[in-house]
């Protein structure tokens, strides 16, 4: 059975009337309804100076989110879809202030009006974008920053003390493995997940093309970093997945203008040896040359936009073929690992908005009555348990976090499987079986009876302890529910197949 927010709503309401004398606790439990409401929330967090902004862009498709050290990188900013744009300061003392909306050059200009942001409790961007229809994303001051009150700003609102995170999930930029990165994201599984420690995070090495020293190849060297860090490092057990973005080209390839790729397409047809000498390096690119028409400012603003690693790809996907704004903008967006990230969205937290939701709802709501009990608190109690009884969606992620850690009688061939059935690498059930997406009906069901006797086998074996024989038996339960989505699937297509054939002619 998969989790009902309807349920979970329930038990908010039962805990209202609990509470009903508590103004603040009442807001409390407002606010966690409102978050059932609400798109998934996505938090994009990280050390100083690991790109925050700049991923954020990408995601967005549009240069909006402010990548200065102004006072407004300082505070915690919202941005979620809204019909016109709007932006509105939420402060420290309650009170509300809207701002204009202004841009410039092209980002949006957040004055906070002579406000330092330790008045500001945070910002809400509303902004009209597809990109934010499914999903609101919080960007976050830098964790291990130089100034402690920017630092702590960040960890009171991803792992607070009392309370479950405010984020349902979480995007980490990291430059490399370190060990400040590492506390956080332990201290977030913490915090987000209870006692499930339920895997909604991404890591990211989020300037990957650095890794190469701006070589056309560097990606190749950092997905490679990336996939070691996946499977053998500290990482493996604090996020569902390592992945490489050049972060800077992303967001150039998702906002890029005519006279960029102009530009960019000039430096393509110059002489080969011309060319290579002018991109050696970013001092040689930017210096006074007659061998282009391109003036400094101009070449300076393409370093900005892309980085010397940028334009040498730009120039290698001109002459390959890219000839127009857009066929270069497609290819600079699929060679900067940002479809890659967006598909991981997709497959992982978007999928699971539903549990990752509940969870931290139920997590909070849990956590005040035990707190505070009152009068009639077991029955509130008694249906969060029935819920995490009853929602194998639920049970799937915390399983998913306990192969990552715990001990089991399995081979490593035998955890990969598991991973990948309780959903470790999507959630599609052609991902949970291991099959291409273009698997016929035929093979998807030989799959899921290879599958089933499998892990029943493993289940009753009398060399598997307990927990290893309650986790095969979740296998189990999970390979049965990919079968019924699967038939589901063919049934429908099948009523739509009749419907199409008996209409009208």
């Amino acid at each position: 059975m998969r989790t009902s927010l309807g349920e979970v709503a329930d038990v908010i309401d039962a805990a209202r009337v609990l509470y009903a004398d508590e103004p603040a606790t009442s807001e409390l439990l407002d606010g966690y309804a409102q978050r059932l409401r609400e798109p998934l929330r996505v938090a994009v967090a990280g050390i100083v100076k690991a790109g925050k902004s700049t991923l954020l862009n990408a995601l967005i498709g549009e240069r909006i989110a402010p990548t200065d050290a102004g006072e407004c990188t300082r505070a915690i900013t919202w941005y979620r879809h809204a019909s016109t744009a709007h932006v509105t300061l939420h402060l420290r003392d309650g009170g509300t202030v809207s701002l204009p909306v202004r841009r410039v050059e092209g980002r949006l200009d957040l004055d906070l009006q002579g406000r330092s942001a330790d008045d500001v409790a945070w910002i809400d961007v509303g902004w009209p974008s597809e990109s934010l229809r499914s999903t609101i994303l919080i960007d976050t001051p830098g964790i291990a920053s130089l100034t402690r009150e920017n630092s702590q700003r960040a960890m009171q609102f991803l792992v607070p003390e009392n309370t479950p995170s405010a984020a349902d999930a979480i995007v980490y930029l990291l430059r490399h493995v370190h060990s400040s990165d590492v506390r956080f994201l332990e201290a977030f599984r913490d915090t987000a997940a209870g006692t499930s420690q339920t895997v909604n995070a991404v890591a990211v090495l989020s300037r990957a093309d650095e890794i190469g020293s701006g070589r056309i190849d560097s990606l190749v060297s950092a997905a490679a970093i990336a996939d070691r860090y996946r499977r053998d490092g500290e990482l493996r057990a604090l996020a569902l997945g390592v992945l490489p973005i050049a972060g800077l080209l992303a967001e150039g390839a998702r906002t890029l203008r005519e006279s960029e790729f102009i530009a960019l397409r000039e430096v393509a047809r110059l002489d080969r040896r011309v060319r290579e000498a002018l991109l050696v390096s970013v001092d040689r690119f930017v210096r006074p040359t007659a061998t282009t028409s391109l003036s400094i400012p101009v070449r300076e603003n393409l370093l900005a936009r892309f980085g010397l690693f940028g334009v040498r790809l730009a120039a290698a996907l001109i002459r390959g073929g890219a000839s127009t704004s857009s066929a270069l903008a497609d290819r600079l967006v699929q060679q900067s690992g940002m479809v890659a990230l967006q598909e991981f969205f997709a497959s992982h937290f978007r999928a699971r908005a539903v549990p990752l939701k509940a969870r931290g709802v139920l997590q909070g709501v849990e956590q005040l009555i035990r707190e505070r009990p009152r009068p009639g608190a077991d029955a509130v109690l008694g249906g969060i348990e029935r819920i995490v009884a009853r929602s194998h969606d639920l049970r799937e992620l915390a399983l998913l976090a306990d192969l990552r850690t715990a001990t089991v009688s399995l081979s490593p061939r035998e955890v990969a499987e598991a991973e990948r059935i309780l959903g470790g690498e999507g959630t599609a059930v052609t991902a949970r079986l291991g099959l291409r997406d273009t698997a016929t009906p035929a093979e998807r069901d030989a799959r899921v009876d290879e599958l089933l006797a499998r892990w029943r086998a493993l289940s009753e074996s009398p060399v598997s302890d307990r927990y290893t024989a309650h986790l095969c038996r979740m296998i189990v339960r999970s390979v049965e529910g990919v079968a019924s989505e699967a038939a589901a699937g063919r049934a429908a297509r099948g009523a739509s197949d009749v419907v199409l054939s008996g209409g009208p002619a």
